[in-house]
């Protein structure tokens, strides 16, 4: 199916190359669940430690 109004109900992140955005109809995005925050994915002290590198 295609739309003429797409919405972002994901982003993919990936360890090499670019990553991509995932669209659906406005009917279809109230029914994709709601994406985690990479940024606080990981649990604080992991972050931290990373941050170092």
């Amino acid at each position: 199916m295609t739309t003429e109004t797409p919405v972002v109900v994901a982003v993919v992140h990936q360890n090499s190359g670019p990553g991509f955005a995932v669209y659906a109809c406005q009917t279809c995005a109230a029914h994709c669940p709601p994406q985690p925050d990479v940024l606080t994915a990981l649990p604080p002290a992991r972050r931290a430690r990373s941050s170092k590198r």
